[in-house]
């Protein structure tokens, strides 16, 4: 038991982490800048850890752009005030994320030009087979080591875990909690919650502050990925861009 959920819970945060650093505040928002190796490090480090789920950089944050510029209309990719559950709202989400992958759709923003893109890592990514060798790396640690069947739900969460992050940000960040700012939508924080997710569910100050790279504004409130971002800033692996702190 001890190893299944040590695995699960290292995945679990190093998706997270993946996620909120690399996709949103790197990729989205570029909140800091860092240099082509540690930019290569990061977005390895990004398809290593989502692996079967991983989520293509630029498509994800020129999903992430039209969020915030329609946020909670019905032409944002995923508000849950239009939907019943939050199944149908991710297969939307789906949906219009393949449409960025495919070039059918582009972000109107002009950072979106100069978003860094890995070629060679994104195919592996969006293979079939990698995905599917991913599934096997999983469920090999289960079959070895789950001491019974229920863990495998564990296992089913692993498989889809960036989206599965995404969903639970998504629904709960627009649906539940307390909000501290007025943005005009129905952005929502829902600390502690946050603790499992790396800030990322602090919605209504995300939407306040968008490009800032602390997304926790009030004495209680812990983004628990910014201490984090402070020191590679000081050790200068990346530099806050002045907007960002």
């Amino acid at each position: 038991m001890v190893v299944i959920l040590t695995f699960f819970f290292v995945h679990w945060y190093l998706s997270a982490f993946s996620q909120s650093f690399f996709l949103h505040r790197y990729m989205a928002h570029g909140m800091f800048k860092m240099s082509l190796f540690w930019e290569r490090f990061f977005y390895l480090l990004t398809f290593v850890s989502q692996g079967s789920s991983f989520l293509h950089p630029k498509s994800y944050a020129q999903l992430h752009l039209a969020h915030h510029m329609h946020s909670d209309t019905e032409e944002d990719p995923h508000s849950p005030l239009f939907f019943r559950d939050v199944f149908s709202m991710m297969w939307q989400t789906k949906t219009i994320y393949m449409e960025y992958q495919r070039g059918i759709r582009k972000a109107p923003d002009s950072f979106v030009a100069n978003m860094p893109v890995w070629g060679f890592v994104d195919r592996l990514g969006n293979s079939i087979l990698v995905r599917l060798l991913f599934v096997a790396a999983y469920t090999a640690v289960y079959v070895v080591f789950a001491p019974s069947v229920w863990f495998y739900l564990l296992l089913l969460i692993q498989i889809v875990i960036g989206p599965f992050h995404g969903a639970f940000i998504n629904w709960c960040g627009h649906k539940y909690g307390y909000v501290t700012h007025d943005t005009g939508d129905n952005s929502k924080n829902t600390f502690p919650l946050d603790l499992l997710f790396m800030g990322e569910t602090f919605q209504n100050n995300h939407h306040q502050y968008p490009n800032r790279a602390n997304f926790a504004t009030r004495w209680f409130e812990c983004d628990m990925l910014y201490p984090l971002i402070w020191l590679l800033d000081k050790v200068s692996v990346i530099q806050l861009k002045p907007k960002a702190v």
